[in-house]
């Protein structure tokens, strides 16, 4: 396709084949599902704006339409899936100026948060509580989370091989995409996230006799169309039970997480165990809790010091 014939395309049009030429087969499915509910939202609010008609106010424009519905965090994600293919566009010579440039990224007051982490009685609370039976359930699933910090599509792609109970380790190698209604295995996050992590001897026994029957390669979660919110669903009774903030699967994670920041486990050794791809995603999802550790850890210090006094 010419420049000038490329120059004539709807903005839509242009990032749909910008999409297929860029993005198909470079990024994860998942990552490439919400670059096509981007194209959707630009279709919608700008289904008659062309790529060579892009400039500074009507790009702006655009990004405070979205804003209006939209946080800001998405909203800023909008806008950097635009960008990247609008400087293509620049590349291309199909626009003479990067209309984006100096945007303005708004968005609407955000919503009342759900709680991010469990404190460890909280966790502890939650975890008596389940019904764990002498077979798997979503229950088991939860302790599992708990436990590892599994992202949820992990911690569905885990079979019976997956795990060493002599060495009492866990392999992630693959994840579910439960988004998908066939499902199927999809590569992990990152190649970061391709880990071994250890786990407790009570966990270990308790999932080796649970999966003593299993084929080696058999999913131990998935039995049909697996949905996020069936285990948000499970996980929100259980909260209410027990009278604990209500929070996600997700959030499991991040109690896993914090739990071991607090008793001192080092970032670096968190940063693996999670399969973050590197230690600045952890100290940047965690630095509230770091850096209240940081200040106990000046209160110490300081009481440490002043014991050290001189002889006058």
């Amino acid at each position: 396709m010419t420049i000038k014939a490329t120059s004539n395309l709807y903005f839509h049009e242009y990032f749909s084949d910008w999409l297929e030429l860029y993005k198909r087969g470079a990024v994860r499915p998942v990552t490439f599902q919400k670059y096509l509910i981007t194209l959707q939202r630009i279709t919608e609010l700008a289904p008659t704006l062309k790529i060579n008609e892009l400039n500074k106010r009507n790009y702006q424009l655009l990004l405070n339409n979205y804003a209006q519905t939209h946080e800001r965090q998405t909203t800023m994600d909008f806008h950097h899936h635009l960008k990247s293919a609008i400087l293509d566009a620049v590349d291309e010579r199909v626009l003479n100026t990067d209309p984006t440039r100096k945007a303005i990224v708004k968005g609407k007051s955000p919503t009342q948060k759900k709680a991010k982490f469990l404190s460890q009685f909280q966790l502890q609370s939650l975890i008596k509580c389940l019904c764990l039976e002498n077979k798997l359930n979503w229950d088991w699933f939860i302790l599992l989370i708990a436990k590892t910090g599994l992202r949820f599509s992990e911690a569905l792609a885990l079979t019976p091989n997956d795990f060493n109970f002599m060495e009492q380790k866990v392999s992630i190698t693959k994840t579910w995409n439960y988004k998908n209604p066939d499902g199927g295995y999809s590569d992990t996050k990152n190649a970061s996230s391709k880990r071994s992590i250890q786990i407790d001897s009570l966990l270990c026994d308790q999932f080796s006799k649970l999966v003593e029957n299993f084929d080696e390669d058999k999913l131990l979660f998935i039995n049909g169309r697996v949905f996020n919110s069936t285990v948000n669903n499970r996980l929100k009774q259980l909260c209410i039970k027990v009278n604990i903030p209500i929070i996600s699967i997700h959030s499991l994670r991040h109690t896993h997480a914090s739990l071991l920041i607090y008793s001192g486990v080092s970032v670096a050794s968190i940063a693996k165990r999670l399969g973050h791809s590197s230690v600045t995603t952890t100290q940047e999802t965690y630095l509230h809790i770091i850096q209240e550790l940081e200040n106990q850890d000046n209160e110490k210090i300081v009481k440490h010091l002043s014991l050290l006094t001189p002889r006058l």
